[in-house]
């Protein structure tokens, strides 16, 4: 993925998108492949590297992974840079939250406080809270799993102004969606994956919704077609 560069990764449930994003994130370990940015190996399986490196990642389930619902908006914004900011191993809490309400407002996060419950937000303001977090710790590769499952049709437009804001900037972007439209709309190259590995590179100019679905069960249909022949071959044996 380049500087000023979103790359959609486009496939079928299963096809392994989320595990790829993981990967790279350091969330899960890998069996084998290394993972640069800017020339630089990460650790595998080492999220704070990655972070250090600066990776963000946003994963599909907000809630369950992305946010800490229990805490303030402040909080969870603050999260990615609260051991990069500390002093003499203590968390600055005034900056913290002074670093937040200005990513806040940049973001426009709609709330009653940066101190409300952020389990308290809707939907899309949740997904732009995510978003911010690795905005306030300035990172320049993000890892985005679904970014605008179950937001809004206005949320998901300030989403991809956000998203084409860290690429105006040099940022690098790797998507994962399921919806083709927005990966055809927001990607300048997509990765098709089928049954966990990438089938094919396509252009986002020129290729339509058909051209990726192709792409997405070739994987498929040749299992398909190697088990029916195996089967055969063994019918054959028998007799």
């Amino acid at each position: 993925v380049h500087a000023g560069e979103v790359v959609g990764l486009a496939g079928l449930v299963g096809a392994g998108r989320t595990e790829v994003v993981r990967s790279i994130a350091g969330v899960d370990p890998i069996d084998s492949g290394e993972v640069l940015v800017a020339s630089k190996k990460l650790r595998a399986g080492d999220i704070s590297d990655a972070i250090k490196h600066g990776v963000g990642h946003i994963p599909e389930d907000r809630k369950a992974q992305g946010l800490v619902l229990g805490s303030s908006v402040a909080e969870n914004l603050g999260l990615a840079t609260m051991s990069s900011t500390s002093k003499l191993g203590l968390v600055d809490r005034k900056g913290q939250l002074e670093r937040a309400s200005e990513v806040a407002e940049k973001l426009r996060i709609r709330m009653a406080d940066i101190k409300q419950p952020i389990r308290d937000l809707s939907g899309g303001n949740q997904q732009k809270a995510v978003f911010g977090r690795w905005v306030l710790a300035g990172s320049k590769v993000l890892l985005l799993d679904e970014p605008t499952r179950g937001v809004d049709v206005g949320a998901k437009v300030e989403i991809y102004n956000i998203i084409n804001e860290v690429t105006a900037k040099g940022g690098a972007v790797l998507m994962v969606s399921s919806e083709l439209p927005e990966v055809l709309g927001m990607a300048d190259r997509i990765l098709v994956m089928s049954g966990g590995r990438i089938a094919g590179e396509l252009p986002a100019e020129g290729t339509t919704q058909d051209d990726v679905m192709a792409l997405a069960v070739s994987q498929i249909e040749d299992s398909i077609t190697a088990e029916a022949a195996a089967r055969i071959d063994a019918q054959k044996e028998e007799k």
